[in-house]
């Protein structure tokens, strides 16, 4: 049995998880979100990682193992540290055992990934450094119109006419959007308009790694109703055999899978020290 603890560092925010994994599989305990706006980050991840102690009812010197994962290798206490794209993999997974691809929208970047039974990824695609697919710029678009994030999915499902939006940069889009706002176009399909356009990129990633099946939304806008439609219809307009699916936890999958493979490499080193001690003892 191990007990170890996630933390997925991300740009606009910090995800704790705090699992249990043992021959009875996998339990998670624990999980705790908190935004960093504009706070030191060290100071956002060292009270997240508190509070997940404290909903888990663990203390720190029981875990076996804290992973990180995104920009958590700045963690000094750290006990290892996994590539996002690995994470986000297994936590999608973990979340749904039928999954077999994940798209991760971040606050900077999206990202497609491909993955086998175990979750170990076989092959994955990104978005450029343009930021126009990614949940800063939809944040930014949403603060321009007046409306909450929280807002945004249930508005772009009540368009009835989208307005096209440039899918080339953050720059032209937002740029867009003011013309769109000018012109007295309305909030709704301002707002469809733009997740189109990013659905198009997600989409794009997709198919270059040829997703089959059932496929986890990851990341900060899986939960954007709005923008999982748009996705959802741009697969159909492809004919792609998709199944795009959302979870409530969706937000803490990579530190969900940064807990997980943590576990995995805590048993991996436990056989290591084992054979050695096996070893010493025989000669």
């Amino acid at each position: 049995m191990a007990l170890t603890a996630g933390i997925d560092v991300g740009t606009g925010a910090v995800k704790v998880a705090i699992m249990r994994v043992d021959e009875k599989g996998e339990k998670l305990l624990a999980n705790y979100i908190e935004r960093i706006r504009r706070r030191d980050v060290m100071e956002v991840v060292n009270e997240s990682f508190e509070a997940g102690l404290r909903e888990a009812g663990v203390r720190r010197d029981q875990l076996d193992y804290i992973a990180t994962t995104g920009d958590g290798d700045m963690i000094p206490w750290r006990t290892g540290h996994f590539y996002g794209m690995t994470t986000h993999s297994r936590g999608a997974l973990f979340l749904d055992p039928a999954s077999r691809a994940a798209v991760d929208i971040g606050a900077l970047h999206t990202r497609a990934m491909r993955f086998d039974p175990t979750g170990r990824v076989q092959q994955y695609q990104m978005t450029s450094q343009c930021a126009s697919g990614s949940g800063q710029f939809l944040e930014n678009i949403a603060r321009y119109l007046g409306i909450s994030i929280e807002e945004i999915g249930t508005l772009s499902k009540q368009a009835a006419d989208p307005e096209k939006c440039s899918s080339i940069c953050a720059v032209l889009a937002e740029t867009d959007v003011i013309n769109m706002v000018s012109r007295g176009i309305s909030t709704p399909n301002i707002l469809r308009g733009i997740h189109n356009s990013m659905a198009v990129r997600v989409v794009g990633l997709l198919r270059a790694i040829k997703v089959d099946g059932a496929l986890m939304m990851t990341g900060g806008l899986a939960r954007d109703a709005g923008l999982v439609a748009a996705i959802e219809d741009k697969l159909k307009d492809g004919g792609t055999a998709v199944t795009v699916k959302q979870h409530p936890l969706s937000v803490f999958a990579g530190a969900i899978g940064a807990a997980i493979w943590g576990a995995f490499r805590h048993g991996k080193l436990a056989q290591v020290q084992e054979q050695e001690q096996e070893s010493a003892g025989g000669g």
